[in-house]
């Protein structure tokens, strides 16, 4: 098992690489940060893949079954909000962002008027859940990781919206949370 996993580990870094590429020297760009969220999560999952089924009815695993729902469930409302009222655009200038991130216009509905990072969040959700399949002081350490890095990730965005919508975004951060509803 431990061959597969460091082949699905490696497999899956030489995507997330892929993917970042364009920001993997750029600590100013939230993609830079985005890229550890990406491989710590990524590392917590391999870790603990033997244990996705096991002891079905436990507490764990209902907790993390019940994260992975809503993982599911945010990064798809996430998705279609961005995609349906933000109207990303090919010209807009910004080597940095993935194509779904080139908004030009700030969505504040759907989802989006609860959370200002729905996929974010539902990272958030998926590494939590990942690590409860099975709870070590390694996947808890690796949880802990990608958790600060898709905060960072989300407060540069932050920077970035507030410079391309301005005003209009620090009103919407007033009104909303950055990734669970009336939490946090």
């Amino acid at each position: 098992m431990d061959g597969i996993r460091i082949i699905l580990f490696a497999a899956g870094s030489l995507g997330l690489g892929y993917v970042s590429r364009s920001v993997l020297l750029n600590t100013n760009a939230h993609g830079f940060y985005r890229f550890f969220a990406w491989e710590f999560i990524l590392a917590v999952v391999v870790i603990n893949l033997d244990q996705w089924f096991v002891d079905p009815f436990s507490w764990r695993q209902l907790s993390s079954w019940a994260c992975l729902i809503i993982c599911i469930f945010m990064v798809i409302q996430g998705l279609l909000g961005l995609r349906q009222l933000g109207k990303p655009s090919q010209h807009r200038e910004d080597d940095t962002l993935l194509s779904l991130e080139k908004t030009t216009q700030l969505v504040t509905s759907g989802i989006y008027h609860w959370i200002r990072h729905p996929m974010y969040s539902s990272l958030l959700f998926l590494a939590w859940g990942a690590c409860l399949k099975q709870l070590t002081w390694q996947s808890l350490a690796l949880t802990a990781a990608a958790t600060v890095f898709l905060t960072a990730t989300a407060c540069v965005e932050e920077g970035e919206n507030a410079a391309f919508f301005g005003s209009a975004y620090a009103v919407y951060q007033q009104q909303t949370r950055m990734f669970i509803p009336f939490i946090l």
